[in-house]
């Protein structure tokens, strides 16, 4: 018998993170919108954004400074843009809300823009990204978060991890998708190793002295590094002022000054991009679509490997097997959970 793991159903984890989120305060809406992206992330093996993000919803919510219940704002100033005002609620039901509208835009002008405002976000970029190519379109997603992050040849923070994602559609099968933070990893990686009181790799983090570290503790108090130095540094930026003050939103430096030190989720803003092929390609998508294909064939030809197959290789067996669980995380998130969702286990 494994003592060390608690064995899951997917079904299991969406009722185990709803139950949390429910009883500590979450209106349904919300709840159901997060513990969906919170399931998808244990599903697919991406531990830094599954379950363990309950701890981070609850932590925030008890700090008072998230809605648990607002409800998303949508304005449409343009045929081609869609804002959404999260009204200091999580980002995932105002993502929710606007989707429809975002995708209705872009198949009707080839190009929209969701500009979701306000937001705290915690969660993975991918599940946006390829909710937009479910539908047949090209989408980029981008977020600031906390000045956790120095810059490339700094020892302050300035940037947040600042996640990107893209999603391209493929005919029969997932399409292809990458998501990664400009940091070298995302924040709740190196949050996992210390929680498990494991070294990180050297290249993560300095120290508060601007020192390299393989103490996870040392790295979160001190900065995380950007990925590709210089390059991953320029991308940073980018995310920030186009995620930022481009859509009238917060810097990562000016969501960790609100935070003041709480510990709560980054409050800022998400921007979304989505893309028509058949608007955009002139009229050739089967070419296209076979263009694309025969590229993406080309990597994969060769024994590379795609963005994300580690991801759906993992949700199959999750959808056919469920997941496992470390037992000191299920503790801590039972912990949080209602009598209900222990008899579920």
């Amino acid at each position: 018998m494994n003592t060390d793991h608690i064995h899951l159903s997917i079904d299991q984890i969406y009722e185990l993170s709803f139950d949390v989120l429910t009883h500590n305060g979450f209106s349904a809406a919300h709840a159901a919108a997060i513990a969906k992206t919170i399931t998808a992330g244990q599903r697919d093996d991406c531990q830094s954004h599954g379950l363990y993000r309950l701890l981070v919803c609850v932590r925030t919510l008890k700090t008072g400074l998230v809605d648990a219940a607002a409800l998303p704002l949508i304005t449409h100033p343009t045929p081609a843009v869609v804002q959404v005002d999260a009204q200091r609620a999580y980002s995932l039901l105002a993502f929710q809300e606007g989707l429809p509208h975002l995708v209705e835009k872009a198949k009707s002008n080839g190009v929209a823009v969701l500009a979701i405002n306000n937001c705290f976000h915690f969660s993975a970029l991918w599940p946006e990204v390829e909710a937009i190519a479910q539908h047949g379109l090209a989408g980029l997603a981008m977020t600031p978060s906390h000045s956790w992050v120095a810059p490339a040849g700094g020892t302050r923070p300035v940037f947040g991890t600042n996640p990107f994602a893209f999603a391209w559609p493929r005919p029969g099968g997932y399409p292809y998708v990458f998501d990664f933070a400009t940091s070298m990893v995302a924040r709740g990686e190196i949050e996992l190793h210390r929680r498990s009181g494991r070294a990180i790799p050297e290249g993560w983090a300095i120290d508060r002295d601007g020192r390299p570290t393989t103490d996870a503790a040392a790295g979160l108090d001190g900065a995380m590094l950007t990925f590709g130095s210089y390059k991953g540094s320029a991308l940073s930026t980018m995310i920030e002022l186009l995620a930022g003050p481009l859509i009238g939103d917060w810097t990562s430096l000016q969501s960790q000054a609100f935070d003041n030190g709480a510990g709560g989720t980054p409050l800022h803003g998400e921007l979304v991009i989505a893309l028509d092929p058949d608007i955009l390609g002139r009229g050739q998508r089967a070419i296209n679509a076979s263009s694309a294909e025969a590229m993406l064939d080309a990597i994969s030809g060769q024994g590379a490997r795609l963005p994300s197959e580690r991801r759906f290789k993992a949700r199959a067996v999750s959808e056919r097997e469920g997941v496992w669980v470390g037992r000191a995380l299920y503790d801590d998130v039972m912990a949080l959970s209602t009598p209900s969702s222990s008899r579920r286990t």
